[in-house]
């Protein structure tokens, strides 16, 4: 499986995590926000930040039919119609460029979820190092065509997609001529809970498509993305906004300054913590080696005096003979007086066959 370059960033095994802030529709219609949420997020420490490219009539129609109704009471646009609810959470297409420019100038990469042919025109335009599929549209083929034809690497959102759907969906991508996939594995609820993230999926994601593999993430908090660090998820991508009691069609399940900042951090150790197979003491556990226990003298010892549990034991630190030997010592005899506080050696044990 190889290494995937996004500008200078690379996703792979052995990289640090690729942590991507969704801005989504939390610029709640104002340009300066969208453009501090970029501020914030790279002071945050993120590595991308990632709007969505359409408009209302791209991706439904203004119809008030019963189909274009969300009537599902525990969701967060309940009660509204589709186009009303696109209407609230796009993104100008005027916008993009000045985003963009602003994620440069502060060190993000800047990227996009196109859904339709004319958002991908647009994006090209633009320049986009990288595209997203969005998990709503991993079984749009005609899309997922289009993006592959242009060479460039593919994230794509793995909710409520079968695993021949996903087969589809990457067959046609390679097919067109896309090696550079990323699936992430997704829970299309928002926000979704730790229960139905099913990380364990991660491994067998990677494995089956043979693709990097990483976590677009609903669930409230960080514990959920730490975990899937050590599953090998190698992007992490959450919602982000300013402040969650401004409001806004996805302020919910989006994460606050502090709590991405400490995303970015947590995730980091995580990735770090990983290692290798390695039963050996690490360089830092080396310096402490000398304070584990070790056989020392506890009282004064006369030459030819019995050594015995009165006179030695296995205490810290460790300058004296190892633990193991305490047996094979006691009844043995002094070969010289000894004070308290002597770490035993086999040089202070007359027998000489008390090492075998």
């Amino acid at each position: 499986m190889k290494d995937i370059k996004i500008n200078d960033f690379t996703v792979g095994r052995e990289y640090k995590p690729f942590v991507i802030a969704e801005m989504s529709g939390n610029h709640n219609h104002s340009l300066s926000r969208a453009l501090e949420i970029v501020d914030k997020a790279a002071e945050c420490g993120c590595h991308a930040l990632k709007i969505q490219t359409y408009r209302a009539d791209t991706i439904t129609i203004d119809v008030k039919r019963d189909e274009f109704f969300i009537e599902d009471k525990t969701s967060l646009w309940k009660g509204q119609y589709l186009y009303e609810l696109y209407e609230k959470a796009f993104t100008p297409w005027e916008w993009h460029k000045p985003i963009f420019d602003r994620c440069q100038k502060k060190g993000l990469i800047a990227f996009s979820s196109p859904f339709d042919e004319t958002a991908v025109d647009f994006l090209e335009e633009l320049d986009v190092p990288v595209y997203k599929i969005a998990s709503f549209e991993n079984n749009h083929l005609p899309l997922i065509k289009k993006v592959a034809a242009l060479g460039k690497p593919i994230m794509m959102s793995t909710g409520m997609a079968t695993i021949e759907e996903l087969h589809e969906s990457l067959s046609i991508a390679r097919e067109a001529g896309c090696e550079n996939i990323i699936l992430l594995k997704c829970t299309s609820a928002y926000p979704s809970e730790p229960k139905d993230a099913n990380l364990l999926t991660l491994p067998d994601l990677q494995d089956r498509f043979n693709c990097q593999v990483g976590l677009s993430d609903h669930t409230l908090g960080i514990g959920v993305a730490i975990a899937s660090i050590a599953l090998g998820a190698r992007v992490v991508e959450k919602h982000f906004t300013l402040d969650r009691s401004a409001g806004g069609v996805d302020a919910a399940f989006s994460m606050e300054p502090d709590e991405m900042k400490a995303l970015v951090e947590e995730t980091q150790r995580a990735f770090l913590a990983l290692g290798s197979v390695n039963y050996d003491p690490t360089e830092n556990e080396k310096k402490n080696m000398r304070f584990r226990r070790s056989i020392f003298v506890t009282k004064d010892i006369n030459k030819g005096e019995t050594l015995s549990r009165e006179n030695i034991k296995v205490i810290r630190p460790g300058d004296g003979l190892a633990p193991r030997y305490f047996e094979q010592v006691l009844g043995k005899k002094a070969s010289a007086d000894i004070i308290k506080g002597t770490p035993l050696n086999w040089a202070l044990v007359l027998e000489k066959d008390a090492k075998s």
